[in-house]
């Protein structure tokens, strides 16, 4: 059986993560204007707080862009667009897919495609059910991301993309275990859709964190734009009151680290 190792994760900032694993080089959701760009929306206004942890330049050779949806400036902004036209291939939602023209390849709720490594390995990525706010005020459509070596051991590594918690994500645990899953928090909100998350907040996160128990779970986009409610310390004192403090994997900004996925058993 082949063992790709652990995945090698760099936050970027926001939804932005780097992912180098078995010898691919992997992106979600490009997000690198500077800090303090804005962007008028339909009855609202997002302004980004932070800039990229590490430039566009800095990145490498990019095997696929992991893009969760492309309609909305903190998932995919100016100069994320860009980095679009440097990655081998674009995976997205099939509206997105559309609209981004054809070199970006469409992908439902549990359909997938493969990923060739250097060495020959193939890397299975899966689209996983979101839900972009509430059923009655959902943002439109949004996929997350599951990754699996075809021909390993290794527990998959799951990519929530913007959601929030609902039964959906909730499907993620019952069909693929995942040894590891990457959160996007913030309990974002916009006035259209008034006081209801579009994002994960901290107490949607521990119901994810249950249910995909015993999988360490990483937060990403929970800082860096104005519209996240909640913040680190929130997930924190969220988790630390449940006891599941040693389930959460924070990252640093723009250095390297490794991701040990625990097995189905619960072991590393």
């Amino acid at each position: 059986m082949y063992d790709p190792g652990s995945p090698q994760l760099t936050y970027v900032g926001g939804p932005t993560l780097l992912i180098e694993w078995g010898g691919l080089a992997l992106l979600t959701d490009p997000t690198f204007d500077p800090a303090g760009s804005g962007y008028p929306g339909s009855g609202y206004f997002l302004r980004k707080t932070e800039g990229p942890a590490i430039p566009a330049q800095a990145l490498p050779v990019l095997d696929a862009v992991l893009l969760s949806h492309d309609h909305h400036h903190d998932n995919l902004d100016r100069a994320g667009r860009e980095v679009l036209d440097r990655a081998a291939r674009i995976l997205t939602t099939g509206a997105g897919a559309r609209r981004l023209g054809a070199d970006a390849d469409g992908l439902e709720p549990w359909e997938h495609t493969s990923l060739r490594a250097p060495n020959g390995q193939t890397l299975i990525v899966t689209a996983t059910p979101a839900r972009h706010g509430p059923a009655n005020a959902d943002r439109g459509p949004v996929v997350g991301f599951v990754l699996e070596w075809s021909d390993s051991e290794r527990a998959c590594l799951y990519i929530s993309g913007d959601t929030v918690w609902y039964d959906g994500v909730a499907t993620v645990a019952e069909r693929c275990l995942p040894g590891a899953a990457v959160l996007f928090m913030g309990a974002a909100r916009v006035a259209p859709a008034g006081d209801r998350p579009l994002t994960f907040t901290a107490s949607g996160a521990l119901e994810a964190a249950r249910v995909l128990a015993p999988a360490p779970i990483v937060p990403v986009h929970f800082e860096g734009w104005e519209h996240f409610t909640e913040t680190r310390a929130d997930v924190e004192a969220a988790f630390a009151a449940e006891g599941l403090s040693d389930r959460l994997r924070w990252l640093e900004a723009g250095r390297p680290s490794s991701l040990a996925l625990v097995d189905r058993t619960g072991g590393a």
